[in-house]
């Protein structure tokens, strides 16, 4: 159970800022990152409405059940923040257009990428089928844009570069954690 801590904690959180209607005040705005940094990091934890972030905590389970055991539990916390933040950055640098953005999708992607890399030696098929289906969303997503119907579920605009910006994110996070571990290992 302790293996669940940090997906458990993180769905409480979300459940509770969602519950207490946080969306505005931590979101993704543009406008406002200079005199609210916060939102840089908050924007990945409040969501369009419950649907969206029940969509977001399944996918959440299932990544984690996936791939969680990939990385000892420490760390995966900062590849969470760095995910966050890859996702927000991406977003202020390349999509200038995007005013505002909620929702933990873009960090998930990024949890999947870097759990799938960090699993290579020990699950090299499935880590295999993750990456590769993955990278087929993502193109797909490049491509077409998001999938029909998808917007009205969650209820707003999928901003599908988030989607890639953190896997963008989570590979990062994959190739930092193994070279401090071989920079632990060598002699």
């Amino acid at each position: 159970m302790a293996h669940w801590r940090l997906p458990l904690l993180l769905a409480l959180l979300c459940v509770a800022l969602q519950g207490l209607g946080w969306d505005e005040a931590l979101r993704y705005e543009r406008a406002l990152l200079g005199s609210e940094p916060w939102r840089l990091l908050g924007a990945h934890l409040v969501h369009l409405g419950w649907t969206h972030l029940l969509l977001n905590l399944a996918a959440l389970a299932l990544i984690w059940a996936l791939c969680g055991h990939a990385l000892p539990v420490p760390a995966w916390g900062p590849v969470l923040a760095l995910c966050a933040l890859a996702v927000s950055l991406g977003l202020y640098l390349r999509d200038v257009e995007v005013g505002w953005y909620v929702g933990l999708s873009g960090v998930l992607h990024g949890l999947l990428v870097c759990g799938a890399l960090a699993g290579w030696r020990r699950e090299p098929r499935t880590s295999l089928v993750l990456l590769i289906g993955t990278g087929a969303k993502l193109a797909w997503e490049q491509l077409a844009g998001t999938a029909i119907g998808t917007q009205a579920l969650v209820g707003g605009a999928v901003i599908v570069n988030a989607h890639l910006y953190g896997a963008l994110g989570g590979g990062l996070g994959a190739l930092l954690l193994d070279l401090g571990r071989r920079w632990r290992q060598r002699p």
